[in-house]
């Protein structure tokens, strides 16, 4: 591997979020030292997850089956669906042990300074999972009764949270939010499980 490899290396690295590019040029360093122990299995486990893992065509979480092995488990709560705004929310909530329903990811918050709007999140599939009649759907299975909204409390997630209650108003569907433990400001996938859990045994409605 030359320098300018290395280099190139250090600046993918560095992308990711929470490396700089000090801990991209330590993180390189030490795969260097232990190439067939670190190097290698990684290079061969990212090839192997960008070809298998998909964002479930049902929930948008990420799995090597569509659906999810979440959508399939028998066991979940059907009646109630949780939306996030990322994956890394999704598996925050999954951690906490506090939550056995379905999961659904708008992909991001609605943001007019960036030019986000519903059409750029999917925003459309999870009313479309909570009133099928709506597109022209035949309801299968068991009814949702609850909708919670965990998209955190920034101002662009509390704008996303009443855009989608307001979208479910007339769908007779309970719609919660988290309640006490969540900071104002705060995001999700950095809260602990203990915090998780308290916001959602007291979601008030939305």
């Amino acid at each position: 591997m030359s320098l300018g490899e290395i280099e190139r290396l250090i600046q993918l690295l560095a992308r990711l979020p929470g490396l700089g590019p000090r801990s991209a040029r330590r993180a390189v360093l030490q795969m260097m030292k232990r190439p067939e122990t670190l190097m290698l299995p990684l290079a061969e486990t990212l090839r192997r997850t960008a070809e298998t893992v998909r964002p479930c065509s049902l929930c948008g979480n990420l799995d090597t089956g569509d659906p999810c092995a979440i959508c399939r488990d028998p066991e979940r709560d059907r009646t109630t669906i949780c939306a996030v705004q990322e994956v890394g929310d999704l598996w925050a909530i999954e951690r906490s042990g506090a939550y056995k329903g379905l999961y659904h990811v708008v992909g991001g918050t609605l943001s007019a300074l960036d030019g986000r709007g519903p059409d750029q999140l999917n925003i459309a599939g999870l009313i479309a999972r909570v009133d099928p009649a709506e597109n022209g759907a035949a309801p299968a299975g068991r009814r949702v009764d609850e909708v919670i909204l965990a998209l955190g409390t920034t101002v662009d997630g509390q704008t996303t949270a009443h855009y989608i209650a307001d979208r479910l108003a007339a769908s007779g569907v309970a719609v919660t939010r988290l309640a006490q433990g969540v900071p104002v400001g705060g995001e999700l996938d950095y809260l602990d499980d203990g915090t998780l859990s308290t916001a959602l045994r007291a979601r008030r409605p939305a």
